[in-house]
């Protein structure tokens, strides 16, 4: 919650200094005049190379002729599908993101003890959260902001780490299995606090039940009644698994290879990750896709009127409407290109979900956008390597559905990415790389010093 001094205002001597700062910006044409990979990719958006790992692959593309050609998309935990990995699951999915979470860490699928004795630690860990660790961090002055909430909670934990800055393989492992249980927690708790302090809600706090996954404690900490059916648990948890990793190369887990080849400690690693996945280029874009649908429900009087439908998101690709960036959210993606495996395994979740909810009629709506939407900017962007929804399309109306806040939607991408990050902190760790420290070229031209008198 700001506070009304000076220090939360722009002044306008700053104002001032923004100017002489916005003025300092590079011609983007330099870019190319260096040969200079702009946000570390290509021309055509492929990402540069900058490691190696073993832990997930990211494949849009196949050689045809020998040429690289855009193909279905397909994503790989350790080698394995995942499509696989959650078809494997059957109907009695239970512990699934448990079992990915393993697979992520430790490289290989756990037998049926050893996945009981890892959903054994982390029911452990689960209840060892510190000691009025709500009560003296998470209570206190809680923001409007759930990341930045998470991200203090996290940071507050080295405190109460006996050895918070051994990053031995060991220590770092456990450290991360603590997190990834506790996760839940934070997020939830994070919530309570902010709706107790900011809306004046009443404060109702549920601990974690031994025995349930991560997915089923989520819901049964959020709801009032403790309740949730089998779907709705099943279907959360597939959004976890989808979620838990994707590449070394997004901008997140990035961030943990580039934090922790400092040598930096666990949890100013997992803060620093949090802090990218905040952005709303990265963890916030299903938040973007439920805002732009309801701004879409209100424009479109017939949910059957494919021309109706077509003209407003000409309208909101032309910029002249919802928040006229040209975006419309949930579309395309910077790797994938004719299909996001993710987006295609939770659809057939996501259709089943909203009979159970009622909301069939929305979800066919959902669809029809997700075509109109890809054929309209396949047409008017002449994207080569062609567009399809990406995860976030469908992400939020799941979310919706199961009744979770907005602000939540981005915490429950962390609460899944965390394993992810917990499995490249120790990749990176035990590869005993160099710090990560990419060249920038200075294109400023060199000046002459002028002593301050003689300054104009």
């Amino acid at each position: 919650m700001p506070t009304n001094n000076s220090y939360s205002k722009i002044t306008p001597d700053i104002e001032k200094l923004a100017k002489i700062c916005a003025a300092n910006e590079i011609d983007v044409d330099l870019y190319s005049q260096y040969d200079v990979k702009r946000g570390l990719r290509d021309i055509n958006g492929k990402g540069v190379l900058t490691g190696l790992t073993r832990i997930s692959e990211i494949k849009a593309t196949e050689i045809v002729d020998g040429k690289s050609v855009p193909a279905e998309g397909e994503l790989f935990y350790r080698g394995i599908n995942v499509k696989d990995l959650i078809a494997g699951q059957g109907d009695d999915m239970h512990f699934g993101f448990e079992e990915a979470t393993y697979l992520l860490l430790f490289g290989k699928l756990p037998t049926k003890e050893q996945l009981h004795g890892f959903c054994n630690i982390l029911a452990d860990s689960r209840s060892r959260m510190p000691k009025n660790f709500f009560r003296d961090v998470i209570m206190q002055k809680p923001s409007s902001d759930l990341m930045n909430n998470i991200a203090r909670a996290v940071l507050n934990l080295y405190a109460y780490d006996y050895q918070p800055m051994d990053v031995s393989i060991p220590n770092v492992l456990r450290q991360s299995l603590e997190l990834i249980s506790i996760f839940p927690q934070i997020a939830v708790h994070s919530y309570d606090a902010m709706k107790y302090y900011l809306d004046r809600d009443s404060l109702i706090v549920h601990r974690p039940k031994q025995g349930l996954s991560t997915a089923e404690n989520i819901l049964y900490m959020l709801r009032s009644d403790n309740k949730f059916t089998p779907l709705e648990a099943k279907i959360l948890d597939v959004s976890l698994i989808l979620h838990a990793e994707h590449g070394g190369g997004n901008n997140s887990t990035f961030t943990t290879h580039v934090v922790t080849s400092s040598g930096t400690d666990t949890y100013s690693s997992v803060a620093a990750s949090l802090c990218s996945l905040k952005g709303p280029k990265h963890g916030g874009a299903n938040i973007a896709v439920v805002k732009m649908f309801k701004e879409i429900k209100k424009a479109v009087n017939d949910w059957e009127d494919d021309d109706e439908i077509l003209r407003y998101l000409e309208r909101i690709l032309h910029k002249d409407a919802f928040d006229r960036t040209g975006v419309i959210y949930g579309m395309g993606h910077a790797v994938y290109s004719i299909s996001d495996p993710r987006a295609q395994i939770f659809k057939n979740y996501v259709r089943e979900l909203s009979a159970e909810k009622g909301r069939s009629a929305e979800f066919r709506f959902y669809e029809k956008v997700e075509r109109l939407a890809a054929e309209l900017i396949a047409a008017e962007r002449h994207i080569y390597k062609g567009v399809s929804a990406n995860i976030d399309f469908y992400s939020g109306f799941v979310y919706s559905m199961l009744g979770l806040p907005l602000e939540l939607y981005t915490p429950l991408f962390a609460i899944a990415r965390i394993s992810g990050w917990s499995a490249h902190r120790l990749e990176e760790l035990n590869g005993h790389g160099k710090i990560i420290r990419p060249a920038y070229r200075c294109v400023q031209d060199r000046v002459d010093y002028v002593p301050l008198d003689e300054r104009e």
